[in-house]
């Protein structure tokens, strides 16, 4: 079956080499700048490719070094740094123009081992049906709902929400993916990856309604700990514990709707005052 959504195309990334891959631009009406969900899907889904299947990403660590532009497509080089009978460690260096612009640590796992089980409950929410489509996606991005039209973005009413009594700055967002994509553990992991960048970030000025800043991803590290469906529903529960120096630390943990805590999300962002005339993100036309 051929698969036709946007996302579908963006993680349907080209072989060039044994270790060489291209991935396709975005196809966006919004970003001057490639979106940073859209590279770490992409070194995913590049890394991916140079593990065998017996092994699934289990934890990564990315920077993003240099902005990249939207209109054009990005190389990716994976280097093999060990491929042993129960992990598999890669690099991935992002390139336009022979400039990197991103790099990404990852790890694979197999699912042969067995040990102890724990996890954080589900917080007490209303379900996604019960919570109001928005206009826009809480992003710091005018317009993003355009380029992420296939999927359901709907942002929980704090005052509705039983509260989290240690969060600083935070949110909880339901969100699915409302294309097919295939049943397959890899896919998934690659689709989650690109859309953990969503929102994120911005869920650290929850603590400051108005206050105007520059918005940009330095880093972004996700680690997974089941598989999941992104076409299912699933909880972002989102926090800030921290923001100084013009950067801002936020924390996402990722529930499936039967109440598993699927993966974990930290990123550190710029997040300093904003020039006059600027928007927080560069868009088009800025």
């Amino acid at each position: 079956m051929q698969y036709t959504s946007e996302l579908a195309r963006v993680l349907r990334i080209e072989q060039l080499s044994d270790d060489r891959f291209r991935g396709p631009s975005m196809n966006t009406d919004v970003f001057n700048r490639t979106f940073g969900g859209h590279l770490v899907g992409q070194a995913v889904a590049a890394a991916t490719r140079t593990v065998g299947e017996d092994k699934l990403v289990h934890s990564l660590h990315s920077y993003f070094l240099a902005p990249a532009d939207a209109d054009k497509d990005t190389e990716y080089v994976v280097k093999r740094l060990r491929d042993g009978r129960s992990f598999a460690s890669r690099t991935v260096e992002a390139y336009q123009d022979g400039e990197c612009c991103f790099m990404m640590t990852a790890s694979f796992h197999h699912d042969l081992d067995n040990g102890p089980e724990h996890a954080e409950p589900m917080p007490e929410v209303p379900a996604p049906e019960d919570v109001p489509v928005p206009e826009d996606i809480p992003s710091g991005v005018p317009g993003a709902k355009k380029d992420f039209r296939e999927w359901d973005i709907r942002t929980i009413d704090p005052n509705v929400a039983v509260p989290d009594l240690t969060t600083v700055s935070g949110r909880s967002i339901w969100f699915r993916f409302k294309g097919e994509l295939p049943d397959n553990n890899a896919v998934h992991a690659c689709a989650l990856s690109y859309m953990s960048d969503m929102t994120i970030l911005f869920s650290a000025l929850q603590a400051h309604p108005g206050y105007k800043v520059q918005l940009a991803s330095l880093d972004h590290a996700i680690w997974f700990f089941r598989p999941v469906r992104v076409t299912d529903w699933l909880l972002y529960r989102q926090a800030s514990p921290s923001a100084a120096s013009g950067r801002a630390l936020a924390q996402g943990r990722i529930f499936n709707r039967g109440g598993e805590l699927v993966a974990l999300v930290a990123q550190e962002g710029l997040a300093r005052d904003l020039r006059a005339g600027a928007t927080q993100v560069p868009v088009r036309g800025n």
